[in-house]
């Protein structure tokens, strides 16, 4: 379980709130890392992406679970804001369609217009849903 009360735990919060993507890391077939920034939000108890249903992401979920995920940081240095997860994720057959979740559509309806998409067309593409549950956290 994250303590998301912690000084890291608190900082990992903000992120997981404010920032408008995260890197994802699935590994693939042959057990190579592979990281992609995907869109996500995080609805205090897991995080929930969609995708495509070609995606090989959704390939690499299926064959194995477990997922690392971070955030860019604006630190040069890359001493400050790094915040590191790992999960468990799934595939949410029962998770709604990305335009029928309200704060999915708060957070990305600029983002679906800027691709010349509507929601309705946004979420018929990206239609398959992935949960994920965070098992721990590391990061300063």
């Amino acid at each position: 379980m994250i303590d998301f009360k912690s000084k890291l735990g608190r900082k990992a919060s903000r992120h997981l709130k404010q920032e408008y993507f995260v890197w994802l890391t699935t590994v693939d077939s042959s057990g190579t890392p592979q990281p992609r920034p995907v869109w996500f939000i995080w609805d205090g108890d897991s995080i929930l992406i969609y995708s495509q249903p070609g995606a090989f992401k959704l390939r690499h979920v299926l064959n194995n679970e477990n997922v690392s995920l971070h955030f860019n940081t604006l630190d040069t240095k890359g001493e400050e804001d790094l915040i590191i997860f790992n999960g468990k994720a799934r595939i949410d057959p029962k998770a709604q369609p990305a335009n029928k979740t309200p704060a999915y559509l708060r957070k990305y309806r600029t983002g679906i217009k800027g691709l010349g998409s509507s929601p309705e067309s946004f979420a018929k593409e990206y239609s398959t849903a992935i949960r994920i549950k965070l098992t721990s956290l590391r990061g300063w």
